[in-house]
């Protein structure tokens, strides 16, 4: 249980040992699930819950902190790492009601069986009194589900902003005090759950764009009480604008499509191209899914599995086409034995792309010198269209 202002608590868990999140997100640095604590004259709310594992910690808070009845319990969000507490919440405090949006009342009945006479629904903008205190329901679609909102709290101006503007990242620091360290967090926090609704986000910046925010208190994460540091680093992240940058994302079996990596490769870097190489087999998700959040490009390299393509080289495909980076081009190249579909493999995998597909470089066995030319080509074509977007 942490203080954040007079009557404002963090009562939520601090999960040091998770190291997966949904059995696919890489938690290096562990995850916090966030819960607050609103005391108002009159009324007091609970704001989120934490994930069942984690339940007794939040129930542990919630009485060091005096908690002795809870009115309101706010769910911006029906994902269980912030609802899957709220039946037991319920049982403990069973005068409560959960105050949340028609999706996410349909959404919390669907995966909690919770019982629908307990809910407040709310509308976009409304507001609810706690006496002395007022919190205002600002609906945040797809940050990242469908049912999301945020709450400002009117009198202190501060926003729970659920999952938007959070970072999986286990710290004793209530407030953002590792800069780096956080934005690195946050970013990889966007790029995997975030960067597919980039327009959505785009308009809920907009939408809070005129609230006098001097606190965010995300649901993951330490809170920000210099809300401009995430603010613009959402705004540079959802923008069009790329760096000069290539993510070079390949496997190679016998070696043939290692020795076209390094080649390209070399030849980006003579022409001052930016490069990320990443080594399918073994790679960091995590860190391949930050560096696309603002690529120029993305090169895949495969070789040919059983006439198609390496599963890890799929598996990357499916991957981009899933976070849709705002890469501006993609383009494929690899080797072959004795035929196969390969680079139409890899294509079908990216359909939600709109990036410009170069032409694909493929050698047939050992790469050779007219295989490296084309190579040198396809790095003076990406070289041409930095420059363009420089430009730009």
């Amino acid at each position: 249980m942490r203080q954040i202002k007079p009557d404002i608590l963090e009562v939520g868990a601090i999960d040091w040992d998770r190291r997966l999140f949904d059995e696919l997100i890489p938690l290096p640095d562990g995850t916090s699930y966030n819960a607050y604590i609103v005391r108002g004259s009159k009324k007091t709310a609970l704001i989120d819950t934490v994930d069942p594992p984690k339940t007794d910690m939040l129930i542990t808070n919630l009485a060091e902190a005096g908690i002795e009845r809870i009115d309101y319990l706010i769910s911006h969000h029906a994902e269980q790492d912030h609802s899957g507490s709220i039946p037991d919440i319920l049982e403990i405090f069973p005068d409560a009601k959960v105050v949340t949006n028609e999706k996410c009342k349909n959404m919390l009945i669907d995966l909690m069986g919770i019982d629908e006479q307990k809910f407040i629904v709310v509308e976009d903008g409304q507001e609810l009194s706690l006496g002395n205190k007022t919190l205002k329901f600002i609906f945040t679609p797809w940050v990242h589900w469908p049912e999301t909102m945020s709450t400002y709290l009117v009198e202190d101006k501060i926003l729970f902003s659920c999952d938007f503007f959070g970072s999986h990242l286990a710290t004793s620091d209530l407030f953002v005090t590792d800069k780096s360290r956080v934005y690195e967090s946050a970013k990889q926090y966007y790029a995997e759950i975030m960067m597919p609704f980039r327009s959505q986000i785009e308009k809920n910046l907009e939408k809070i764009k005129n609230f006098d925010i001097k606190i965010i208190a995300p649901s993951h994460g330490p809170l920000y009480n210099e809300p401009a540091f995430i603010i613009d680093a959402y705004k540079k992240w959802i923008s069009d604008e790329v760096e000069n940058k290539v993510i070079v994302a390949y496997v190679s079996m016998h070696g043939s499509t290692k020795k076209m990596v390094e080649h390209l490769v070399g030849a980006l870097m003579a022409k001052n191209i930016g490069v990320q190489q990443f080594n399918l087999i073994g790679a960091d998700i995590g860190k391949l899914a930050i560096e696309l959040v603002d690529a120029a490009g993305v090169v895949l390299a495969s070789p040919t599995v059983l006439a198609g393509a390496h599963p890890a080289a799929a598996y990357a495909a499916v991957l981009v086409n899933a976070l849709r980076p705002k890469a501006k081009y993609l383009a494929v190249i690899g080797s072959f034995g004795w035929g196969g579909r390969m680079v139409e493999q890899l294509k079908g995998l990216l359909t939600n792309s709109k990036a410009e597909i170069l032409e694909p470089v493929l050698a047939k066995g050992e790469p050779k010198e007219e295989d490296f030319k084309k190579l040198n080509e396809l790095a003076e074509k990406i070289a041409n269209k930095h420059m363009e977007y420089k430009a730009n």
